[in-house]
């Protein structure tokens, strides 16, 4: 079989979830296929960039196309690559990234990540919120099988796109420990002014879906000599810039601190100083970052909305997102009470075992087989 990866959304290091997703989907699929042929597809900067799987592990071939300029992007994907992927010779083209294009003499897959652009069109900035509107329906309609990450997103897909639920295979993503080693905790602690009390770490997106308005409001709730810092490491997006405005005004700026990017070794040193990963999202397709810090054990608060109950199944301590008392409660509960964080820590590791990349791969060669078949 050959496959097609359709990468040109991809600009390395600027495309959070979806980069792990291909990062770790094209070497597991390769380990569980031997005989399997796969050719990425990719834009201006990645073939730039040159250091990944698209390019080290597997055949690729450069769409010139610059992912940064979104209508470029789209009509390169549209008009160029079917022509590119037929050259090719490919059996199934899948598309990673929640587009794809309408039309080509292979069999065509396409996994859509979530419904974000429906339930929540802020979360997008600017033409992007219109261009999903346009695209992800028409890559629903036009594609032969439909991967989606959680039953979640399998149900919003039937109940707002009416894609038909047999044409749509849920193939959880997986979860693999990076092999950065911690850089030294005092250093780390030094260098980001966390003081000596206790880490509260969110990973996420600064982007409005995600819901960090109500996480500061609930940190103002809890009393200062109880807080500690709240962390939040990211690249920076027009949102943050509100997100620090409002620290301000609620009197938090300091015992917040937004990191901006930090090194891998620096936030391998954060999730180890993190007495408790706070999640508290409005919407998730997935919810990566819940999984990878429950492989890391640490203590787990979350949001209960869309997919995140399904993949935290019990193992962390879940609030109502709208309720920043109710975020307040949780945090404050899994840093006072030592039976808890322990009880959390383990349910959250037996968890997050079950989620593997070699799983994620065997589902999505199963799609494609199912494609072929249709």
């Amino acid at each position: 079989m050959h496959v097609g990866l359709n990468l040109v959304f991809l600009v390395p290091g600027e495309t959070g979830g979806m980069e792990t997703y291909a990062r770790e989907l094209i070497p597991a699929l390769l380990e569980e296929r031997s005989d399997l042929r796969l050719t990425a597809f990719i834009n201006r900067e990645a073939s730039a960039a040159g250091e990944g799987p698209w390019t080290e592990l597997v055949e690729s071939v450069l769409v010139p196309v610059s992912a940064r300029r979104r209508t470029d992007w789209v009509r390169r994907e549209q008009l160029l690559l079917p022509s590119l992927a037929a050259r090719s010779g490919v059996d199934v083209l899948h598309s990673l990234g929640s587009t794809a294009p309408v039309r080509g003499s292979f069999k065509r897959v396409v996994t859509i990540h979530d419904l974000i652009y429906r339930t929540y069109p802020e979360a997008h900035f600017g033409i992007r919120s219109v261009g999903m509107r346009l695209l992800v329906p028409r890559a629903a309609r036009h594609s032969h099988r439909v991967i989606a990450p959680s039953e979640s997103t399998r149900d919003d897909l039937t109940r707002l796109l009416r894609v038909p639920p047999t044409k749509i295979d849920v193939v959880p993503m997986g979860v693999r420990l990076p092999s950065a080693t911690a850089s030294d905790l005092n250093d780390v602690r030094q260098r980001y002014e966390l003081g000596d009390g206790p880490v509260v770490l969110t990973a996420s997106a600064k982007r409005p879906h995600k819901n960090l308005l109500r996480l500061l409001d609930a940190w103002a709730v809890i009393p200062e000599e109880r807080r500690g810092v709240l962390v939040l490491p990211g690249y920076a997006t027009p949102h943050e810039q509100e997100l620090r405005r409002h620290a301000d005004a609620l009197g938090i700026a300091a015992s917040t601190r937004f990191l901006g990017w930090v090194p891998a070794d620096d936030l391998e040193a954060l999730y180890e100083l993190a007495r408790c990963f706070v999640f508290p999202s409005l919407y998730e397709g997935f919810g990566l970052p819940v999984l990878e810090a429950m492989a890391r054990g640490v203590p787990v608060a979350c949001s209960g909305r869309a997919s995140l109950a399904e993949v935290v199944d019990g193992a962390a301590r879940l609030f109502d997102p709208e309720s920043p008392q109710s975020i307040a409660d949780a945090v404050e509960e899994v840093l006072s009470s030592a039976p808890l964080a322990e009880r959390l820590r383990q349910a959250g590791r037996e968890q997050a075992q079950r989620f593997t990349w070699s799983a994620t791969a065997r589902g999505t060669l199963e799609a494609y087989e199912r494609a072929l078949k249709s």
